[in-house]
């Protein structure tokens, strides 16, 4: 199973084209079926592409498997990371951003933040002769989201130097944890201190003006009901919100790239996707903003939004582990070995989907079907809680988009 202790780990991990299973496990399914044996990370491995066992493994998290990320990704998300986080602390983590994700979602505040956004980011663009998409939305989806969690305004310097810290944050995940000066870890490891400490600085401060009685003049945020929650230290407050800025941020920013890169290849969905937004806008007076109604009424959008993270694949699998010697149908798990359910074989799987590899939103009129067949957002105690949150950002600045602009 590979070289000795790096095993496979290098061809399991080697990137290739999101809207494929790539070579490896291409050659592994057609040689020993969707499961098999691996060395993976260090340690024995089954590799799951069947998605029967797939939500077995999910839907028994805290059961039969547990969390199992290598040590790199601890030393960088640090130890209250709900990616990472088990048992009572997951459980507190996740109900703690769940109650800001249910509170936000439908608040006008927030809905007038990612549509007015949208429109400034837009109109900018109106003299370029070109831009570069993933980077601009990159900025979009997080100034939103420091906005509402932060009231980091989109004109404050502060925004620039989050983001630059995020991106380096980010590379520490593909990399190899080498602790030499200059390395993708070590300057991952840098740059979340980095926002710990801005983090934690925000949070003394309005902790200072409550004691000062001097916060009358500003609206509450998301950081003011995380400083009240006495059930929180200050390294689960910190990184509470490290956690929802990096899931409102990047997989947002991601998933709406890869809708523009399909719609571009799609111009009859494409035009069915205006039909909807002009559909919507004729029935709002001149300069009124959209609503969480409007948002509901989006429905091929929203079709839309999830074919692309069933097509793009974001989040390729995720690393458990056995707890317990386990038997599913003829699959036998031992006991302390890696899992890894593959959510992107499940997406792409002739058996379960129609022309798989085709873009095609109409697929998900019957949505409780298709989310039986998709786990674009994981499953069972860690599916992912702000889903809903995300897509709703992409579809408001889709709405902008698309009837702002022709794709040629």
């Amino acid at each position: 199973m590979g070289w000795p202790f790096i095993g496979e780990t290098i061809s399991f991990f080697k990137p290739h084209r999101s809207d494929s299973i790539g070579t490896f496990l291409q050659q592994r399914v057609s040689r020993y079926g969707k499961v098999f044996k691996s060395n993976i990370c260090g340690g024995k491995a089954v590799v799951s592409c069947d998605q029967e066992l797939n939500m077995f493994i999910l839907q028994n998290e805290g059961k039969l498997f547990t969390s199992d990320y290598p040590k790199a990704m601890h030393d960088i998300l640090g130890k209250y990371s709900l990616l990472l986080a088990t048992g009572e602390i997951h459980r507190k983590l996740k109900n703690v951003i769940i109650s800001f994700i249910n509170l936000t979602k439908s608040k006008p505040d927030f809905l007038h933040c990612a549509e007015n956004l949208s429109i400034s980011i837009l109109k900018s663009w109106k003299n370029c002769r070109e831009v570069e998409f993933h980077k601009e939305v990159k900025m979009f989806t997080l100034s939103v989201m420091v906005n509402q969690l932060l009231s980091i305004k989109p004109e404050d310097p502060a925004r620039l130097y989050v983001l630059q810290d995020f991106l380096s944050y980010m590379k520490g995940f593909i990399s190899l944890p080498i602790p030499l000066p200059g390395t993708g870890y070590t300057n991952a490891i840098k740059a979340r201190k980095r926002l710990s400490a801005r983090v934690m600085g925000m949070i003394k401060e309005r902790e200072r003006e409550e004691e000062d009685m001097n916060n009358a003049i500003r609206e509450e945020d998301f950081l003011d009901s995380i400083i009240s929650n006495e059930d929180l230290n200050y390294e689960e407050k910190v990184s509470i919100v490290l956690d929802i800025l990096l899931g409102g941020f990047e997989t947002s920013a991601t998933t709406l790239s890869l809708v523009v890169y399909f719609l571009a290849k799609s111009p009859n969905l494409l035009h069915k996707l205006k039909e909807e937004h002009a559909a919507i806008r004729a029935k709002k007076g001149d300069g009124e903003l959209l609503n969480w109604e409007d948002y509901q009424k989006m429905e091929f959008t929203q079709c839309v939004i999830s074919e692309a993270l069933r097509c793009g694949n974001i989040v390729k699998t995720v690393h458990r582990k056995a707890t317990h010697d386990i038997k599913f149908k003829e699959y036998v798990i031992p006991k302390g070995w890696k899992v890894f359910p593959i959510f992107t074989a499940v997406h792409l799987d002739p058996s379960l989907h129609e022309n798989p590899f085709e873009f095609n939103p109409m697929r998900w009129t019957d949505k409780a079907k298709m989310n039986k067949k998709t786990t674009a957002f994981g499953g069972g105690v860690r599916v992912c809680p702000g889903g809903e949150l995300g897509k709703l950002q992409i579809a408001f600045f889709l709405h902008h988009l698309v009837l702002s602009y022709r794709f040629v």
